[in-house]
């Protein structure tokens, strides 16, 4: 099997715990290191690899793969340089700042013939994937309305400074806004137009972190929520077709099993506690059917595999530069409907 030598931008959060487990276990990749600007930790999590003093070292290296794993208002920039330096490349959400940003890379990557993916992790979670199953299997008819909610219980600024001060990649728009902005169009396509409702809510606050978007779609809508102050949670994924209900609530275990230090594997891996299950209330070949659905298991691992068939085998990315656009376009027309307070169309 080709080995497709990889690195990363950074080591913090999502370098720990996103990236280098995933690359480490899967027997396409080889994990050769990460730029690491203070800190060096990469090594004591994997002795063998490199901790790169500068973006211009890495690049010079053996490297076939760069994760840009930095804050959001450096992706554009990094991922042009890696793109330009004749590398393939993911970048993590939101994929840049600006739509132009977006289709700048997207253009570069496809005149370069490499591969540029989005790194939308959450296409894997568990409930995500079950929410997928059910309206594919058609069971809720024809799709009146859709809510997809990803909310917290956190009044705290969080402590990393990128993050809570007023920059182009901040705010939760651009944080937590991607993971559901995405689901919708993997789903759905990307929408006609927009309505978006964007607020500060926290005390201190500069920065947004509570949204309300409506998408509009020709015969749907999809509502898209995320803020700070849910400590009841909502049903993560609310979907109400002509035939009948799904409900879903946020359930997957990854992203806190990574944390903690669990490595993946492939066998019991993102799998979801039964309490978690969604309801279905439908009609099915005649008969009212009200069901919990079992959950399908989540895993990350699938997105590697998507990027290394893309490059070993000349496949389409698993999530595409394309769709990052899309995205984006979403977004800026949240802001700008936020600030004209009217419904802003996506051509």
């Amino acid at each position: 099997m080709q080995k497709i030598k990889t690195a990363l931008l950074s080591y913090g959060m999502s370098g720990k715990v996103f990236h280098a487990p995933f690359l480490d276990i899967h027997e396409g990749f080889e994990l050769l290191g990460s730029w690491e600007r203070s800190k060096k930790l990469i090594q004591e999590d994997y002795p063998y690899v490199k901790s790169y003093a500068s973006l211009d070292e890495l690049l010079n290296d053996d490297v076939d793969l760069v994760i840009v794993n930095t804050p959001v208002g450096t992706h554009y920039e990094y991922a042009k340089k890696v793109l330009l330096a004749g590398k393939h490349a993911v970048v993590e959400k939101a994929f840049t700042t600006t739509v132009a940003e977006a289709k700048e890379l997207a253009k570069i990557a496809k005149e370069k013939g490499l591969k540029l993916a989005v790194f939308q992790n959450r296409r894997w979670d568990s409930d995500f994937k079950t929410v997928k199953k059910v309206i594919d299997d058609g069971v809720l008819g024809d799709l009146v309305e859709a809510e997809f909610h990803f909310d917290r219980y956190n009044p705290l600024l969080s402590p990393k400074a990128h993050k809570e001060t007023a920059n182009d990649g901040a705010g939760v728009l651009k944080d937590l806004g991607p993971h559901i902005i995405d689901q919708a169009i993997s789903l759905f396509g990307c929408p006609k137009a927009v309505f978006g409702d964007i607020r500060v809510t926290r005390e201190n606050s500069v920065v947004d972190d509570w949204i309300d978007l409506t998408l509009f779609y020709s015969n749907f809508r999809v509502r898209l929520k995320a803020g700070f102050f849910v400590r009841e949670a909502n049903p993560a994924y609310t979907l109400h077709g002509k035939k009948g209900s799904f409900l879903k609530p946020r359930g997957d275990v990854q992203e806190d099993e990574l944390k903690i230090g669990k490595k993946p594997n492939l066998d019991s891996w993102g799998t979801e506690d039964e309490s978690l299950q969604g309801l279905l209330h439908t009609e099915i070949d005649g008969k009212i059917v009200r069901e919990k659905i079992p959950t399908l298991q989540g895993n990350y691992f699938s997105f590697f595999d998507g990027v290394y068939d893309s490059i070993a085998n000349d496949k389409k990315e698993p999530v595409t530069a394309d769709e990052g656009v899309k995205v984006m376009q979403v977004i800026e027309a949240a802001i700008a409907s936020n600030a004209q307070q009217k419904v802003i169309g996506i051509s």
